[in-house]
């Protein structure tokens, strides 16, 4: 029986990760965050009054086994004169169908069985929930956009209202093998998964071991400075009982050029791993991650997937 491997994040970290995942004997089921506020999202979200579906269309994408015609179609952004400028065809798709369905969560069942995915995908709520950060000086932002967008350190963050986690995640919790915390914006679509009581909850009852897969760079605004021991800290204070068991940390060389263009242009910096800040019990997976291929720095989707496939063995 394959073992079931639970995946929380949001954005392009997660569904890098299930790029490669994918590829291998795992039972994948994928809870994305649903707080996101900006752009073609934000105004389906105050439109509609649904979650954030912009995060879990890069995921369907991800996990689809269709045409590469199909993903260029459900990204495919507006450019237009009319109301349709810059909204995606996947974000109307995902709304169209949550209209339908009722709910999002059917929404997303009904779409992925047309897109054939390799997993499950799963809103973390259903809520249309806000997210909210106290930064280091005591202001309030409120919503993810101006969150990320804000210049200064975050001291916290959590959500304006009060989600309830939808039942299959609770199931999917209770039921994984392997809790994997995806790479990504740490604050903005790793934290929003563990703000909510009842996942917490639910994360100390697992028997899973819970596994981090850290940034290459850091995020200008989130993560400045951050070394890996910053980032597994900061995450251990929003788990519970349990905390982080493993992390898979890049130890691929970059190019002194490369490292100069992401400083420059990005305000980006590689992570450095200080293994002498790190608790002695977390297991510590170091591979040459590193991926230029796309002429920026990304994770080497096969190698990750292989080095999470291996844990579950």
């Amino acid at each position: 029986m394959k073992k079931k491997v639970v995946i929380l994040g949001g954005g392009n970290g997660l569904s890098t990760l299930l790029r490669g995942i994918k590829n291998f004997p795992v039972d994948i089921t994928a809870i994305v965050t649903v707080s996101d506020d900006g752009t073609s999202t934000g105004r389906l979200r105050e439109e509609f009054n649904i979650p954030a579906v912009g995060d879990i269309r890069r995921v369907l994408v991800s996990l689809s086994e269709t045409e590469p015609l199909v993903e260029e179609l459900l990204n495919y952004r507006f450019n237009t004169t009319s109301d349709l400028n810059g909204h995606t065809v996947g974000n109307l798709l995902l709304t169209a169908m949550s209209e339908i369905a009722g709910n999002l969560s059917d929404g997303i069942e009904s779409l992925g069985k047309v897109l054939n995915l390799k997993g499950k995908v799963l809103p973390l709520t259903e809520d249309n929930c806000t997210l909210m950060a106290e930064m280091q000086d005591g202001k309030i932002i409120e919503g993810e956009h101006n969150i990320t967008q804000k210049q200064g350190i975050i001291k916290e963050v959590f959500y304006k209202e009060k989600p309830v986690i939808t039942p299959e995640t609770v199931k999917a919790i209770k039921e994984a093998d392997l809790i994997v915390l995806s790479m990504g914006s740490l604050y903005t679509s790793i934290i929003p998964n563990l703000i909510v009581k009842e996942m917490i909850e639910e994360i100390d009852k697992s028997h899973a071991n819970i596994m981090y897969v850290c940034n290459i760079m850091t995020q200008p605004g989130e993560t400045d400075n951050f070394k890996v021991s910053d980032h597994i800290n900061t995450l251990n204070k929003y788990l519970g009982n349990k905390k982080i068991d493993t992390v898979i940390v890049n130890n691929g060389k970059i190019t002194p050029e490369i490292i100069e263009k992401y400083s420059v242009l990005e305000q980006k910096d590689p992570v450095i791993l200080d293994k002498e800040n790190i608790d002695k019990n977390i297991k510590i997976i170091e591979c040459d991650l590193i991926d230029t291929t796309s002429g920026k720095i990304s994770h080497d989707v096969l190698k990750l997937g292989f080095n999470i496939f291996s844990c579950t063995l």
